[in-house]
């Protein structure tokens, strides 16, 4: 029978605490940056993304990446391409990607303290008790 996997098993090692800060400060321009794409999307689907836009948001998602990288969700998220430079649609669909891994990867390594009696992060330097 499989074995199934815990949070704190090594296929889903806890972020230190530099990740899970970095992951607090991005997140919500992530979530900012969805929410415009979408709303151009709205407007014009297949309109093409010009570089700046793509430049800033590959900033955040690297930054974001080195967050996950050791997550098993990081082998379904992508950058996007400078080169043939997306449709709206296709921004939004990869950054719909990227908020559903990093849900994921916070509903593994946030949660509640009883001993604190608070909710945190549970990382490398102060781990579940």
């Amino acid at each position: 029978m499989p074995r199934r996997t815990k949070p704190n098993d090594s296929t889903s090692s806890s972020p230190t605490d530099e990740q899970a800060a970095a992951y607090d400060r991005l997140v919500p321009m992530l979530e900012a940056a969805h929410r415009e794409m979408t709303e151009l999307s709205k407007k014009k689907q297949d309109g093409i993304v010009n570089t700046l836009k793509i430049k800033m948001l590959n900033r955040l998602l690297s930054e974001l990446s080195k967050v996950i990288e050791n997550d098993p969700s990081y082998a379904f998220v992508d950058m996007l391409d400078e080169e043939t430079l997306p449709q709206n649609s296709d921004v939004v669909l990869v950054l719909s990607q990227w908020r559903a891994a990093l849900k994921q990867y916070r509903d593994r390594h946030y949660g509640y303290d009883s001993y604190e009696h608070e909710s945190r992060w549970f990382t490398v330097e102060d781990p579940r008790g």
